[in-house]
């Protein structure tokens, strides 16, 4: 999933305008104008379709978990965030986070989209990439779980 189809189903997904997801980049660090947020919602084969970076989409999650959960003090001695590829997994993490999603409202939202898995096949997807029970996100486990989002409106 590319992060521009990341933006548009999210934006569908949570009612959000180019002025929203404008001021949660913001949020996340990252200053871009509404006009070049449409720019990047646009699709591949549309006049002035702008591609979307994991610096853009990272900082869009960022600023999402930061406006419905508030910022976070770093932590006395605690080191400074490093940058991280953005992937499936972890857009998944950022959402669960930003959502206050449990791991039952997750399955909710994944039953609507007419995906069933079990309550340990979804938190393997949430451990550490060399964990021995890690399972990586796909990209159609992703849309499927962002169609749930846009279909259900259990979780807000």
């Amino acid at each position: 999933m590319t992060n521009n189809d990341l933006l548009r189903s999210l934006r569908y997904a949570l009612k959000l305008d180019g002025e929203a997801i404008s001021e949660l980049c913001a949020l996340g660090g990252h200053d871009i104008r509404p006009i070049d947020v449409l720019k990047l919602l646009k699709k591949e084969e549309e006049t002035g379709f702008l591609a979307c970076d994991d610096r853009v989409a990272a900082a869009f999650l960022d600023g999402l978990i930061v406006s419905r959960r508030g910022a976070q003090e770093p932590k006395p001695g605690s080191a400074a965030v490093t940058e991280v590829a953005l992937n499936n997994n972890l857009i998944m993490r950022k959402l669960r986070i930003a959502l206050e999603l449990t791991d039952e409202a997750m399955l909710g939202i994944l039953a609507k989209a007419g995906v069933q898995i079990s309550k340990s096949e979804l938190s393997a997807m949430f451990r550490a990439k060399g964990h021995r029970n890690y399972k990586p996100c796909g990209d159609q486990f992703l849309r499927n779980f962002i169609r749930g989002l846009t279909l259900g409106s259990g979780w807000q």
